[in-house]
């Protein structure tokens, strides 16, 4: 019997989601509840299916009684099976990290060291105190919480940088015209990046006009250019975890809601000895323009 067959056979109805969601709230682990509906006769896949679509509705409905914000699809490396070693298409990438709550995944030899160094190479001409989004108005500022210096490529603006690109698209599968252009940062001793969040806070009056440009940022991957000899490291305050700043790897983390929520606060530590060179990547929900 085919799985469409055995669907139509077999409904998910509203009265089995409230068994299955009973369940949940009476303590009972996800597998004892899936095998009991297997010893009732459902075939595994329909239960599967019934527990994760509703249990995922739950805890969504759950979130939105509490005030947060709906959660949107965000990137997702393909981690289903445990990986050592992602194909990101002319390179594999090594996984080295894979944390769920809150979502960070770190790679290893995301970037070679040729690549990190013609990366610092093209945009030192062109680097600058670094700005930070001005959510009041939708424009940019100077923020005494972020000390680097920086600069933008524009999306595919080169060919290095259109590669590194669709490598990122590949990896973390997310179209590549969802991302914003590619920031390189630099960070001598004593500067930072103070623990902030990535997405742009829906109560802000210029959020409106940031989101016409590809709606919310969903997710964030920094790449490790060059290391410091001390610090510099990337912190998650709420995960009591530190990234090394290893040069060419990378740690990604995703967000699927503007709230504190996910646990995506993260920061720059201040680098305490050498320099650090990063290049960030923010994916947005759709296309950047």
């Amino acid at each position: 019997m085919s799985s469409s067959s055995t669907q139509a056979s077999q409904p998910i109805t509203p009265e089995l989601r409230k068994w299955i969601v009973d369940q949940a709230q009476a303590g009972h682990s996800a597998e004892s509840v899936l095998r009991a509906m297997i010893a009732s006769g459902w075939n595994e896949d329909v239960a599967v299916n019934a527990m994760e679509s509703t249990l995922r509705g739950h805890l969504e409905q759950q979130a939105v009684e509490k005030g947060l914000p709906l959660a949107v699809p965000v990137p997702e490396p393909s981690l289903g099976e445990s990986p050592l070693y992602l194909d990101a298409g002319d390179r594999r990438v090594h996984v080295l990290q894979s944390m769920l709550d809150p979502r960070v995944v770190v790679f290893g030899d995301l970037l070679s060291a040729e690549e990190c160094e013609q990366l610092i190479a093209l945009s030192q001409p062109r680097l600058a105190r670094s700005l930070t989004v001005q959510t009041k108005t939708g424009g940019e500022e100077v923020n005494a919480d972020r000390t680097s210096h920086g600069m933008f490529f524009q999306r595919g603006e080169n060919e290095l940088v259109g590669r590194i690109e669709a490598r990122i698209a590949r990896l973390v599968n997310w179209p590549l015209e969802n991302g914003e252009g590619l920031q390189i940062l630099h960070y001598t001793p004593g500067t930072e990046y103070k623990p902030h969040y990535d997405y742009f806070d829906p109560k802000e009056p210029g959020t409106p006009t940031i989101l016409r440009r590809g709606g919310q940022r969903v997710a964030t991957l920094i790449m490790y250019l060059a290391e410091p000899e001390k610090g510099g490291g990337t912190v998650f305050p709420d995960a009591n975890l530190e990234v090394a700043p290893k040069r060419g790897n990378a740690v990604f983390f995703s967000y699927d809601r503007a709230h504190p929520a996910t646990k995506s606060l993260h920061g720059g530590a201040p680098v305490l000895a050498g320099e650090k060179w990063i290049a960030t990547k923010w994916l947005r929900e759709r296309k950047f323009e």
